[in-house]
């Protein structure tokens, strides 16, 4: 495919096309899915398209079957129209008892309600966001996270970020939607996000499952979640400042944030609560964040010189854009994120789990004015495990494997407490 640009997730759509009869590819609306599925499939429908959805639905009411029929890998690009298709998959998966069959793609949850078997065993899920840093380019890569929780050091030579904060304020602006990469001015790349989020507010909430949802609402909804990005803001918190503008219930509010969710949209951070305190003294609940920092300045309807005057609030969004990064970077490494916060002020922004149980403590500071507080927070959770595993000779915690600062400066380095400290524009999988 001419201009594909290589996505992390290439080698394990593969991968999961060997293991299994198909795979569901699923993430946000523009992130990438169907160009990443086309390049892999040899051939495919698209059940959206406006010549032919209606002939599409008929057949997938009478016989759903002939709508699987072509080459194999064969992609069916936004499946979740005609949900019947899915059991017609399982079916021929196992009928066929083939890997490798079919490639369903869909930017956002289906109701399971609509659906008769799950799947599970056939079809295999891959999520995909939008890019990271390293995938856009502006990343060098010369940190590899796989490598570090391999070998423990940083690569031989300077690691050196070729990223400005400025870079990164755009970057963030901008957010990782392949298709804003093809344009020629700056001013055209912001407009994707921006086109995003409007086109999701006036339909895509609505679209989704045809319920109708108000476009106020849900500009309020996003707004208030942008202003509490990467904090652990309560519900009711938000509740109350949506309400300030427009009066809106408890329940819908839930029921506007599940559409969100299912959009792929908002993407909240869970809790990562090891024994080393009291369980009542650990914040349990998810931290609010976005799927791509974009979304965010587009609901704050800001461009990228407002955060030159206002970069305390810009470290909110870096730490999304990392987020959405080391999702992208551990998925790729068979990992997860999660995020730990006391009571006490004690708190590792992003927690990384690896399926063996290697993790990393993870810090995110824009400057290096702040590098020494955020190594002092890792340091210290260290403590707590080992001071815990001193106490308990029964169930014993894994020490973390590693302890990052990731920041937005120039340089990365090992600190001599053992902490590093990596340039987000190093950074890759």
């Amino acid at each position: 495919m001419r201009d594909y640009i290589p996505r992390i997730c290439d080698e394990e759509l593969l991968l999961k096309l060997e293991a299994f009869g198909a795979v569901h590819v699923v993430g946000p609306k523009w992130c990438g899915k169907t160009t990443t599925a086309k390049r892999f499939a040899k051939s495919f429908i698209e059940m959206q398209d406006p010549d032919k959805r209606d002939t599409y639905l008929e057949t997938a009411k009478v016989k759903p079957s002939n709508l699987l029929v072509g080459d194999n890998p064969r992609l069916i690009d936004e499946w979740q129209i005609a949900p019947n298709l899915w059991d017609a998959v399982r079916v021929s998966v196992d009928r066929r008892n083939e890997d490798g069959l079919y490639i369903l793609t869909s930017s956002n949850s289906i109701d399971r309600s609509e659906i008769m078997h799950t799947g599970t065993g056939r079809i295999d899920t891959l999520v995909m966001y939008p890019m990271s840093l390293f995938e856009s380019g502006e990343s060098n890569g010369t940190v590899s996270l796989k490598e570090l929780f391999n070998t423990g050091e940083l690569p031989e030579g300077e690691c050196v970020s070729q990223l400005s904060v400025d870079d990164l304020i755009f970057a963030a602006c901008r957010g990782g939607w392949p298709s804003s990469l093809r344009k020629k001015s700056k001013k055209a790349r912001l407009l994707v996000a921006q086109s995003y989020f409007e086109g999701l507010c006036r339909e895509d909430v609505s679209n989704m499952d045809g319920v109708s949802r108000d476009e106020t609402a849900t500009r309020l909804i996003l707004r208030s979640y942008a202003r509490n990005v990467s904090t652990l803001a309560s519900n009711r918190s938000i509740i109350r400042d949506v309400n300030a503008n427009y009066e809106i219930g408890d329940t819908t509010f839930y029921e506007y944030v599940k559409a969100l969710k299912k959009l792929y949209v908002i993407q909240d951070v869970e809790a990562w609560s090891p024994a080393i305190r009291s369980k009542s003294s650990i914040q349990a609940s998810d931290k609010k964040e976005f799927v791509d920092p974009s979304l965010v300045v587009a609901a704050l309807g800001v461009e990228p010189e407002y955060f030159n005057l206002d970069l305390k609030t810009f470290g909110f969004i870096f730490e999304t854009l990392c987020i959405r990064d080391l999702k992208i970077y551990s998925n790729a490494l068979g990992g997860r994120v999660s995020y730990y916060r006391d009571r006490y002020g004690l708190e590792a922004d992003a927690v990384l789990h690896l399926r063996d149980g290697r993790y990393a403590l993870i810090e995110f500071k824009l400057g290096s004015a702040d590098v020494d507080e955020g190594a002092r927070h890792l340091l210290e959770i260290e403590r707590l495990v080992a001071a815990y595993n001193e106490k308990e000779k029964q169930v014993r915690l894994r020490a973390p494997d590693l302890k990052i600062v990731i920041t937005g400066t120039e340089y990365g380095y090992r600190r001599p407490d053992g902490v590093f400290v990596i340039p987000i524009g190093t950074l890759r999988n």
